[in-house]
């Protein structure tokens, strides 16, 4: 493949960066948030992520249904992140953690920082194929001492879910997805193999950061994100772009490739699906928090 066919080709693999929209939600919660209608169907099978800092409670009881709401904390989160939801869960989370709630046919959540706490992380929404949007309810907490760490010459990596570099995290999600929380500068480059079938989503933390596809350098500024679609078997390489330590995070997971309708917190195969779990949350058929 000639240079010129190879840059064309990761052109073609990757998409243009997009910046987050501003999010501001009461006096407690900023941020920026990506949907999966600024991919053009790429960043399947996520349908957002928003990045965040948190430091009251904003959002309240509320539901979901036909997804997976996945939260990621980044280590620099200050104090506990308390997580209720109606499977009878309450504890707290801690800087470094992971928590999905598979929401399936239905479930009611609740995340709100413990007093003088500063959240920092990642709220991202996990499609779930029709076969699974009807199903029961789930969860997974893993914890920051459970995940492995990938180390290398000017770079640190958090293994948050998933598999990397011939390492696993013993947790096992509902739907495969791979999470990556990670700091590079620009003297080597992070190395991840993309899975056969998988999207992939990047997102420039805080720094700039450039990735390598298909041997071309790619740029994304800080609070950029692009998506690499038709990735099968692709290696994708990371590295800063800043003067210091830049952060990234790398979200890929495997494409499910059905059409959905989307409603705020819920996504089903179908509108008369999107009816059913609106009259059912109404009459409080999705749980209640103890």
């Amino acid at each position: 493949m000639t240079r010129q066919l190879t840059q064309q080709y990761a052109s073609e693999m990757a998409f243009s960066p997009v910046v987050g929209n501003p999010l501001n939600v009461g006096s407690g919660f900023t941020g920026l948030g990506f949907r999966h209608s600024q991919f053009g169907g790429a960043m399947d099978p996520l349908i957002m992520v928003d990045h965040y800092t948190m430091t009251e409670p904003t959002f309240g009881a509320h539901p979901h249904a036909g997804i997976s709401a996945v939260t990621v904390l980044f280590e620099d989160t200050q104090g506990r992140f308390n997580n209720r939801d109606s499977l009878g869960n309450d504890f707290d989370i801690h800087a470094g953690d992971l928590y999905w709630l598979n929401a399936g046919s239905g479930a009611i959540h609740d995340e709100s920082p413990r007093h003088g706490a500063t959240i920092h992380g990642l709220q991202i929404f996990v499609n779930l194929p029709a076969r699974l949007k009807h199903n029961a309810p789930s969860s997974l907490h893993v914890k920051r001492e459970e995940m492995p760490t990938l180390e290398g010459q000017g770079y640190r990596v958090r293994l948050v879910l998933g598999n990397s570099n011939g390492l696993a995290t013993s947790a096992t999600p509902v739907w495969p997805v791979t999470i990556l929380d990670g700091f590079a500068d620009s003297t080597s480059a992070f190395t991840h193999h993309i899975q056969p079938g998988f999207n992939a989503w990047i997102y420039a933390v805080n720094g700039d950061i450039e990735y390598q596809l298909q041997g071309q350098w790619l740029s994304l500024k800080q609070g950029q994100s692009s998506t690499l679609s038709a990735a099968d078997g692709e290696v994708l390489k990371v590295r800063g772009s800043s003067q210091s330590q830049s952060h990234f995070a790398v979200i890929s997971g495997e494409a499910i490739n059905e059409p959905f309708v989307q409603q705020g917190p819920f996504a089903m195969s179908s509108q008369a699906e999107i009816d059913d779990v609106v009259a059912r949350y109404h009459a409080g058929d999705l749980g209640k928090l103890d």
